[in-house]
């Protein structure tokens, strides 16, 4: 499992791509912007997936131009970008932040352009990912998480980009206000703090 280092970001440290099984397809496509077709690829993934980092490391990598939250954008913005783009040769990476399948485009001569174009999608993470992003949240918070606390974890946390954050976030609020290394029973709590506060919203979610 390799990573890919980003600039500096406002939280403790610097922020690395975590690259490994799950992600390396991924990496592969970014890497081949050369051969997409129409020169233009749709990036998706969950939620803190690091779509924005890949994002920003294919801008800085010059292998083409970026746009962060293109779903979010004007669709007639949209348009002249992916013409500029077949006027230039140079290939637009747009960033979908609304998950997969969850950007609707209304203008139909935009909806045909994107139906053609590459599509990426970040995966949940497998377990060797998930391991990697524990190490890698606790390591801009300098923390250490060992190896025994790792395994009690892992089958008790879900496998997902915002709870491996969330996770270490919270043992890191409470080895703060225990004055505390990361013990097992600091584990413990912070994954039962995690399962309290997704009881209610796992409540909702079945109610429909």
């Amino acid at each position: 499992m390799s990573q890919i280092a980003l600039p500096l970001s406002p939280v403790h440290g610097p922020e690395n791509i975590v690259v490994g099984p799950a992600l390396q397809p991924v990496i592969d496509g970014l890497l081949a912007a050369d051969r997409w077709p129409y020169r233009t690829c749709i990036l998706s993934g969950p939620s803190r997936s690091g779509k924005s980092l890949l994002a920003r490391w294919f801008e800085a990598s010059d292998l083409g131009d970026a746009v962060d939250g293109a779903d979010a954008l004007p669709e007639d913005e949209v348009f002249h970008l992916w013409n500029r783009t077949q006027a230039s040769g140079r290939p637009l990476l747009l960033v979908n932040g609304r998950g997969p399948g969850g950007w609707r485009v209304k203008l139909p001569d935009l909806g045909s352009r994107l139906g053609g174009s590459m599509t990426l999608t970040i995966p949940a993470p497998d377990e060797e990912m998930l391991v990697q992003l524990l190490e890698e949240h606790a390591g801009r918070r300098g923390l250490a998480i060992g190896d025994a606390a790792m395994a009690f974890v892992l089958p008790r946390i879900e496998r997902s980009h915002v709870a491996a954050e969330q996770f270490v976030a919270t043992i890191d609020r409470l080895s703060l206000e225990r004055k505390s290394a990361v013990t097992m029973p600091l584990v413990r709590d912070a994954l039962a703090e995690l399962d309290a506060e997704a009881a209610p919203r796992e409540k909702l979610a079945a109610r429909g």
